[in-house]
């Protein structure tokens, strides 16, 4: 990496630098002084690395974290090393044998010999990438339980599919299924447009994020009452409630947060279309109202027609896009 062979020169030539004025006698204070001074430069090194090692896609961060790993236990076994031969000119040996210098011996090495790589970190993690990590691992899991449910044969999501289909099939739809990815929303109406505009869809599953998070922050007094009673639980912030809301709108453009009846509600605005929602477990959903068809009824022409699946994976939320059969 070159990134961390620069650093890596850096470090050397402070050292350098360091030892070149440091050629005169030293005191036991003075040296130990010096070593601190080291440790933190290595240590600030250590975290250019690391914020170097956070750019590109999540595969190459992945790799470059390995490698600044593995430099910094490097660099950081390094300067232990000469830290003790320092002090081993100085007279202070590994075996503490009595004498004043054998007693300081592990008082040196406590200060002297810091890890770097065993600093705390978690606690300069962020409480953003906190809520990352946790969101990583719920989708971790919750792929998991995808690959444990597909054998089901009889489960409640049978139930509800076919209580979904007895509704669809007089209507003559049925359900199209989108990837379960935490975009299935935003999949599933992504789809509905390519279906009403004959063709292409005019947005991505992604421009639809955008747009439902730019709506929600421009008309955040009718959103926020909704979002803070769906999100009492996790109070555990000093953050203010548009402080949260905000973050939350963030999560919404740039993450794979699942959608729900806040963002639905947004798009409906935002595309100027009636949505239908059907569901084989509750009554069906219809929102945006006023941008049905001129004769005031739904129709697969106009309207975005989607699937409420509870049951989904047993992952609790899921969208579909409902079709003409």
């Amino acid at each position: 990496m070159e990134d961390s062979q620069e650093i890596e020169e850096q470090v050397q030539e402070e050292v350098i630098s360091d030892n070149a004025t440091e050629k005169k006698q030293e005191t036991r204070d003075d040296m130990l002084s010096r070593h601190r001074k080291e440790i933190s430069q290595l240590q600030k090194k250590e975290i250019e690395l690391k914020k170097a090692a956070a750019r590109g896609s999540k595969a190459e961060q992945k790799a470059k974290k390995k490698q600044v790993e593995e430099e910094v236990t490097r660099l950081s076994a390094d300067l232990k090393e000469k830290h003790a031969k320092e002090l081993a000119e100085l007279g202070y040996s590994n075996v503490g044998n009595g004498n004043e210098k054998g007693n300081l011996d592990s008082l040196i090495k406590a200060i002297a010999g810091v890890s770097v790589t065993n600093q705390p970190e978690r606690a300069r993690v962020s409480k953003a990438q906190q809520k990352r990590d946790r969101r990583a691992q719920q989708e971790a899991e919750r792929e998991q339980r995808i690959q444990a449910e597909q054998s089901d044969t009889i489960s409640d999501r049978t139930i509800e599919n076919e209580k979904l289909e007895k509704k669809l099939k007089p209507l003559g739809l049925t359900v199209c299924e989108i990837k379960p990815d935490g975009h299935c929303l935003y999949r599933a109406v992504e789809d509905q447009l390519a279906l009403l505009s004959g063709g292409r869809s005019p947005h991505t599953y992604q421009e639809l994020r955008e747009m439902a998070a730019a709506y929600m922050r421009k008309n955040s007094a009718e959103f926020l009452p909704f979002f803070l009673s769906e999100n009492l639980i996790e109070d555990d912030s000093d953050e203010t409630p548009a402080q949260k809301f905000e973050n939350y709108c963030k999560e919404v453009e740039s993450s794979a947060l699942w959608g729900g009846q806040l963002e639905l509600g947004a798009l409906t605005h935002c595309l100027k279309k009636h949505i239908m929602i059907f569901s084989g477990s509750f009554p069906d959903v219809e929102m945006g109202k006023e941008y049905k068809s001129g004769d005031g009824a739904a129709s697969s022409n106009s309207s975005i027609m989607l699937s409420y699946h509870k049951h989904a994976f047993g992952l609790g939320e899921h969208y579909n896009s409902v079709v003409p059969t």
